[in-house]
């Protein structure tokens, strides 16, 4: 394994749900009988570094954690964990890949199960990746619960889902994702869920995991907000593509394509007296089984020409070491 690679690597990887409409769809498959959840992406996460992927509810984001984690398998393309092709992961290997890598689900309530314990559900993780005593993962099971701020654990241990609030679950539920150390999590809208008070304090403990655990974190999420405060970098999804991406600094100070431009414009400014040009978008996004030829954002575009409606853009390079899929790109 080489320092200077990247931790994780998504290389053109697609994931494509067959849907039949008869016979004639079978024998004759094609791209219209595909949804392309995922289409052709590409995107690198280094070691202890946290990457936004933002972009509207039917973008492919959460698709494409679920593949990165080996919830679904890739139509094509590779997934790399240090250089290693996930999906090639031998059977006897899955266990220190699944030990290694963990996700954090948007909806505490919906991803515990209810018949466990805080104990229980920390403890069966445990049981199976380590050959440790009753004792050693009682006193891990505390040390994690302290660390996601349920403190004193011995309030926390024996309580179930339905007997704690939406944060207190979502802590449980990050306590689980990081029992094991790994090195990378995604987080798919992981504070979502909660109210405004709590994001907070989600969102330092999540960073403190990078600064104090050197954890890398996939971070999936509609909120352009927690993305600044969170992420180095971001990717801007759309239609399972990857429409602008770089640092998050310069995407979100000086926005390139009209989408991204219209995601910010949509972002609350605190004070009244500072005005933001609005970015008009038409209509809502398209499902991916029929995505617009051309330029896939075109249809709700104000700027867009007829090259748009014929010919898809590529991601290109900027010299700020930006990458944009738009004809207009300067």
């Amino acid at each position: 394994m080489h320092q200077d690679q990247p931790l994780l690597a998504i290389k053109n990887l697609k994931k494509w749900y067959a849907v039949r409409f008869g016979l004639s769809s079978l024998l004759r498959p094609s791209e219209h009988t595909y949804i392309r959840a995922v289409d052709d992406v590409s995107l690198d996460l280094n070691r202890g570094e946290i990457v936004g992927l933002v972009g509207e509810s039917g973008s492919g984001k959460t698709t494409l954690g679920e593949v990165v984690v080996r919830l679904q398998r890739p139509t094509s393309g590779m997934v790399l964990l240090n250089g290693t092709d996930v999906s090639a992961i031998r059977k006897d290997r899955l266990r220190r890949y699944y030990r290694d890598v963990q996700m954090i689900f948007q909806d505490p309530y919906e991803t515990l199960n209810p018949r466990f314990t805080t104990a229980g559900t920390l403890d069966e993780p445990l049981k199976i990746h380590f050959n440790l005593s009753d004792t050693d993962r009682r006193e891990r099971i505390d040390s994690t619960l302290r660390v996601v701020g349920l403190d004193p654990p011995d309030m926390f241990v024996d309580k179930y889902p339905h007997e704690m609030s939406g944060g207190q679950r979502q802590r449980v539920a990050i306590a689980r994702a990081i029992i094991l150390n790994p090195s990378f999590i995604v987080a798919d809208e992981p504070t979502s869920m909660l109210d405004v008070s709590i994001r907070a304090s989600i969102l330092n403990l999540l960073k403190s995991f990078k600064q104090n655990y050197g954890v890398s974190i996939l971070y999936i999420s509609h909120d352009l907000s927690t993305v600044s405060y969170l992420c180095s970098r971001l990717a801007v999804m759309y239609l399972g593509k990857i429409l602008e991406a770089g640092s998050t600094d310069k995407v979100l100070q000086d926005p390139v394509h009209p989408y991204t431009k219209a995601l910010i414009s949509a972002i609350p400014i605190a004070d009244p007296n500072v005005k933001r040009e609005r970015v008009s978008v038409k209509g809502d996004i398209p499902d991916a089984l029929h995505i617009p030829l051309g330029c896939r954002f075109w249809p709700r575009c104000s700027k867009a020409e007829e090259v748009c409606r014929k010919e898809e853009p590529g991601l290109e390079e900027l010299q700020d070491a930006r990458t944009v899929a738009c004809h207009f790109a300067v």
